[in-house]
């Protein structure tokens, strides 16, 4: 079974101002896609060939031959995964058993804000800003380029996208102002609840 490209859970104009149907189009029609293409043509006929995608990432995390393959797999992996992070009328504080943990980890919710800005502003050149489930423990990290928490036994919670791609039509070299307005307006807290 061949590794599909999803669609996105919004309409391409949905997260307008903030992230442009422009950068979208780029982003998930072009860099999204191009991650699922290479990941096909370098499975086709091996022995990761209709594996899950989590189970391609692990076994390839594993073997530095293998690294074009992870590579494309946890890219395709963390922009599918991000996506579901965003959603129209998102952000700001969260509710329920994420904003419990949040508090209990951090003491406020603008502290964990923070932190999660900082984790993406300060990740030199590309890469992704999480906040992950480390046992029974909240934390942010930050990987660089198709790193993900998945290859290190942790479970992702939220993640932004810090690759320029990801803001650059929008933001130019603002990557600050564009974490600030991802976090302020588009996290769907729902789906972090959800993956707790």
């Amino acid at each position: 079974m061949a590794i599909s490209l999803p669609e996105l859970p919004f309409a391409k104009d949905a997260l307008a101002p903030v992230i442009s149907a422009n950068t979208l189009d780029f982003h998930h029609g072009k860099h999204h896609k191009a991650y699922v293409d290479n990941l096909n043509k370098l499975i086709a006929g091996t022995d990761l060939e209709g594996q899950s995608l989590e189970d391609i990432i692990k076994n390839a995390a594993k073997d530095s031959a293998k690294a074009g393959i992870f590579n494309n797999a946890a890219q395709v992996w963390n922009h599918s995964f991000y996506w579901q992070c965003l959603k129209k009328d998102g952000g700001g504080a969260p509710t329920g058993k994420v904003a419990e943990k949040i508090n209990a980890t951090w003491g406020s919710y603008d502290k964990f804000v923070e932190e999660l800005k900082n984790a993406g502003a300060t990740q030199f050149g590309s890469g992704w800003a999480w906040l992950v489930l480390d046992g029974n423990q909240l934390k942010i990290t930050k990987t660089a380029n198709a790193d993900t928490p998945l290859a290190h036994g942790q479970k992702a919670l939220l993640t932004i996208d810090v690759w320029e791609h990801a803001y650059y039509l929008d933001y130019q070299n603002r990557r600050p102002d564009y974490l600030a307005a991802v976090i302020q307006n588009l996290i769907n807290w729902d789906f972090v609840n959800s993956n707790l």
